[in-house]
């Protein structure tokens, strides 16, 4: 059994399932394979099939800056890795417009899951793929111990308005030829622990996997 094939069988374990949408959180380091990236898309795609939605951030906040506040939406390489960066431009990728915060998208609800966040004045807003995802029964998956990075969490915040967050204005950014200025919440320097959440939840709403050992060394 190749390592793809392991994957495909250890998504499918998991309960990942042809027809559904999934948001991936992940990195090349956590599989610890020697797959190239393409090979992990693929597995992923062909486990979701013609029928299902495969979603990455491809956040580009490291790139964004009052510096540099030019976003193109079909150039602005994400900072978050070497998967988001090859998914990206592979073709049939759809990505949604927001300086700091887009997400790409491929499969049968790309379109309906990209296509609003333009409208949204906060990174992760109501018309985000983020914050449309569980309105569609979607879910997340995080390949390694990377439960800190549930960018999903920061809609959260958004709704809640939690004491340790206030609202600043963005820098004014130039969004695919546009000028936008959005609100951005400031965490009074307090660092994220969206992990605490994995001790939260139960089954069914989270599903812990095995850890993926490659059949190389």
């Amino acid at each position: 059994m190749t390592d793809k094939e392991r994957f495909k069988r250890d998504l499918l374990e998991l309960g990942v399932k042809p027809g559904d949408m999934v948001l991936v959180h992940s990195s090349m380091k956590a599989p610890g394979t020697e797959c190239a990236p393409e090979e992990i898309i693929d597995a992923m795609e062909e486990v979701l099939g013609e029928e299902g939605t495969l979603l990455m951030p491809a956040l580009t906040y490291e790139n964004m800056t009052a510096e540099q506040p030019v976003f193109d939406s079909a150039a602005t390489e994400p900072c978050i890795g070497l998967l988001p960066r090859t998914f990206l431009h592979r073709p049939g990728v759809e990505r949604s417009v927001h300086p700091t915060h887009s997400v790409c998208a491929k499969g049968k609800m790309a379109h309906r899951l990209t296509v609003g966040h333009s409208m949204d004045d906060t990174a992760v807003g109501p018309h985000s793929p983020f914050m449309l995802l569980p309105l569609f029964g979607g879910k997340m998956l995080f390949i390694g111990d990377i439960m800190q990075s549930c960018t999903f969490m920061h809609g959260i915040e958004t709704i809640l308005k939690p004491p340790y967050i206030r609202q600043t204005p963005s820098p004014v950014f130039t969004v695919d030829g546009q000028a936008r200025q959005y609100v951005a919440n400031d965490g009074y320097g307090w660092g994220s622990e969206f992990q605490r959440i994995e001790e939260i939840l139960e089954e069914p709403d989270i599903r812990r996997g095995s850890s993926w050992r490659p059949t190389r060394t």
